[in-house]
């Protein structure tokens, strides 16, 4: 049995200015670094083994924070270490480097892991673009499984590069026992959340995730949820 912790970044800039961002590389805000900050609190109790991120920005930072803030972390004497080729099927084992594997945390970037692309929405204002094309079609844009928005992807785009990767990559760790973070996106742990629970493409949009708040699974050998916790409090 091992743990899948799976957390939305802290707010971004452009989440405090409400404006679609997507593939857009914005750092947290203020308050998105204190919402990680909280996030680390709230882990301190449980082993991360290995950490698995987008390949943005805001995702990475709110990664990092919570596990060098994270006592559970420090105490085991093991440093957070970037490795930028996730992505790359060729990939077996660790990057050639001369820090010792028993003292890191492999954090492991990939672009199958990042938010939605929203196109020639992203860089503009949510209310404006509703006020310009309605809210109707700005609800389909965002919150319909499969209808794209202009120049971009649908969550169903997101889910078909997303759960693959998933599967191989990060359930594989699971399975195998080790403890991972996953730190992503609205739209990519939808994708995620929607294979692992099992939730039909009709229900899936409708699921909110709070920046900042991990989602702790408990996974036995077979890829099984046995157990969810929302560390919301």
């Amino acid at each position: 049995m091992a743990n899948l912790i799976l957390i939305r970044h802290g707010q971004s800039a452009w989440n405090a200015l409400n404006k679609f961002t997507g593939w857009v590389d914005v750092p947290l805000s203020h308050v998105g670094l204190e919402e990680a900050a909280r996030a680390a609190e709230k882990l301190k109790a449980y082993t991360i083994d290995v950490c698995y991120t987008s390949m943005l920005i805001r995702a990475i930072q709110t990664a990092l924070v919570c596990l060098v803030e994270s006592d559970a972390v420090l105490q085991r004497g093991k440093c957070p270490v970037l490795h930028h080729n996730a992505d790359d099927p060729a990939w077996h084992g660790w990057d050639a480097h001369e820090g010792n594997p028993e003292e890191e945390i492999p954090v492991f970037t990939a672009q199958a892991l990042d938010e939605r692309f929203y196109g020639d929405l992203q860089g503009s204002n949510k209310a404006d673009t509703a006020a310009k094309y309605g809210d109707e079609q700005v609800r389909l844009w965002r919150r319909s499984y499969s209808v794209r928005p202009p120049g971009g992807e649908s969550l169903e785009d997101t889910v078909a590069r997303t759960v693959p990767f998933f599967r191989e990559r990060i359930l594989t760790h699971v399975t195998q026992g080790d403890h991972v973070l996953v730190s992503a996106h609205g739209n990519s742990l939808r994708s995620i959340i929607m294979f692992l629970e099992d939730i039909s493409a009709s229900e899936i949009p409708g699921l909110e995730l709070a920046t900042g708040i991990p989602i702790v699974y408990d996974i036995n050998s077979q890829g099984q949820v046995t157990n969810k916790m929302i560390l919301d409090n």
